[in-house]
């Protein structure tokens, strides 16, 4: 068995691609590697499967999942908040998705949602932010809702208008697409002005539900 161990610039020469192709491969799961600290690794043995199987037409990967909303969305992870500062509304959201049993490290993931909202924000504008996350300490998709009724500030949305709606966000490394496609589709709903005034005005985390996965 070929054990070589290889940098992401060997990798890079060996797959005749861009190192920035290979770590990008690497961090959304789609090619075999190992993270050590902060320094990607990959075997050499690994990578020729992974390219046997792309050129035998890939039939080992499953194919894309449908985002389907019952499952994902529960009473547990409906929160009503009452901050009017972004950084508690986003840590009391992150509080609740940890009750997930998916999510295995509380710290690590408010660090990387407070992380990414310093580099560009969550807000998608009509009073919505999406913020989200993928990491290796995650085992599967998971989201939580928090519903404000009071304007919570901080986000700088391109319209200015007030985030009061949070989807937030969490997913494993290997589920890019699926990922992808649950971003993509909360976030058609959510352009439904008469969806985001039911889901202010609702009554309780069931009422919610109903609206957000009829």
């Amino acid at each position: 068995m070929n054990e070589t161990i290889m940098t992401i610039e060997a990798a890079a020469k060996y797959l005749r691609v861009s190192e920035r192709t290979v770590y990008d491969w690497a961090q959304k799961g789609e090619i075999p590697a190992v993270k050590t600290g902060t320094i990607w690794r990959f075997k050499k043995d690994s990578l020729e499967r992974w390219i046997n199987e792309r050129l035998s037409g890939a039939k080992k990967f499953s194919p894309p999942q449908t985002v389907c909303a019952e499952s994902i969305i529960v009473p547990e992870r409906i929160v009503f908040l009452s901050y009017e500062n972004k950084v508690e509304a986003l840590s009391a959201l992150t509080a609740n998705l940890c009750t997930a049993p998916q999510i295995t490290n509380q710290a690590e993931l408010n660090d990387a949602i407070l992380r990414r909202e310093q580099l560009i924000s969550a807000a998608i504008g009509c009073g919505v932010a999406i913020p989200h996350v993928r990491l290796a300490s995650v085992s599967g998709l998971v989201m939580s809702v928090g519903i404000s009724r009071v304007p919570i500030s901080g986000f700088l949305p391109l319209d200015n208008e007030p985030v009061k709606i949070l989807i937030m966000v969490a997913a494993a490394y290997t589920q890019h697409t699926y990922y992808l496609q649950t971003l993509s589709f909360f976030n058609a709903r959510l352009k439904n002005h008469k969806l985001r005034n039911a889901l202010i005005a609702a009554k309780d985390e069931y009422e919610v539900c109903k609206l957000l996965a009829p």
